[in-house]
């Protein structure tokens, strides 16, 4: 694959909408897809016959190119197989050696994307074969990779990987934030906290109105909500689960306040007890404002829900017209 990946994928530029676990939805998907970025379907955590149907969902909704996202943490070779049975001609992997999958990708005749959190990671990937890199810095919400901030992780890790294109993630949640990236080097942007306020995502109507009162200072990196995924650092918006935690003295599973509570209920997902790693999404009840409400620090930037065909074409603003000639063509 060449930098001009996204050209071949029909893209309208690098662009992806990050995949935000739980809040992920095959409308929203196929809505960016729709809009001429790259739609990721979180896939990590989903049963293979719920990825199946998931899959024909967003094939329902668009023909456009759109990319499955696993986690590697957990082996996800069953989950790959599934994507490149049904067609999907994108794949993006995190949190974990993506050498393994690389012989399934290539043969699918897939592209494959791969999110790191420093310039030794991205370099490893890019030996391993991948095609495109995401940089992730330290302000991103969710799970987080690295320790580096954005603005000096991703001119780090251009330099380290040159040609292989990258994608910057991390705290970018608007035109500019997209501009600042490419001004430091990247082919394109990450985008997932802006993505989680649109109509299309399952994010819950609580967590929805936190996002929008949130300002950056807002968020934490922490280790609290581990359970399900840990030792795994991650960035959220500071509520009472953490507040008692951090006030108890961030300590271990087994002597946290609270612990083994069920603070929610959901129909599909079952009890969700206090320091779980789920989101808050359509169809929980309870005190859900207790549950993991992950985010980045360019919260403070969103203002209310939008569809996400207005949220990708904003955010495709940023770009500049791959028709006009330039003297440095960032799009390439």
């Amino acid at each position: 694959m060449t930098a001009a990946w996204w050209r071949r994928l029909g893209l309208a530029a690098p662009l992806a909408q990050a995949p935000i676990g739980s809040a992920s939805t095959p409308a929203l998907v196929a809505a960016v897809a729709e809009a001429g970025a790259l739609g990721v379907l979180a896939a990590s955590w989903t049963a293979p016959s719920g990825l199946a149907r998931h899959l024909l969902e967003v094939g329902r909704r668009t023909d456009r190119a759109f990319a499955v996202n696993l986690v590697l943490r957990w082996p996800q070779h069953d989950r790959l197989a599934i994507a490149l049975d049904s067609g999907v001609r994108v794949i993006s992997t995190s949190w974990g050696d993506p050498a393994p999958y690389r012989a399934a990708i290539t043969a699918a005749g897939a592209l494959h994307l791969h999110m790191v959190g420093d310039a030794e990671e991205a370099r490893a990937a890019v030996d391993s074969g991948v095609d495109v890199v995401v940089a992730q810095g330290w302000e991103a919400g969710g799970h987080v990779r690295g320790t580096t901030s954005t603005l000096a992780l991703v001119p780090e890790v251009v330099g380290r990987v040159a040609p292989v294109p990258v994608l910057a993630a991390g705290g970018i949640a608007d035109a500019r934030g997209i501009r600042a990236a490419l001004a430091l080097g990247a082919q394109g942007a990450w985008v997932g906290t802006r993505y989680l306020l649109a109509q299309e995502s399952a994010a819950h109507p609580v967590y929805r109105s936190a996002l929008i009162a949130a300002s950056g200072s807002d968020t934490v990196h922490t280790t609290a909500f581990r359970d399900g995924w840990p030792d795994a650092p991650h960035r959220v918006l500071r509520n009472g689960t953490l507040t008692r935690w951090e006030a108890a003295g961030s300590p271990s599973p087994g002597d946290r306040p609270g612990e083994g509570e069920v603070i929610a209920q959901h129909p599909e997902l079952g009890a969700e007890v206090r320091y779980r790693d789920q989101v808050p999404v359509d169809g929980h009840t309870g005190d859900v404002a207790e549950m993991a409400l992950y985010a980045g620090q360019g919260v403070g930037l969103l203002t209310g829900t939008e569809p996400a065909a207005a949220i990708t074409a904003e955010l495709l603003g940023a770009f500049p017209d791959p028709g006009k000639s330039t003297s440095h063509d960032v799009l390439s």
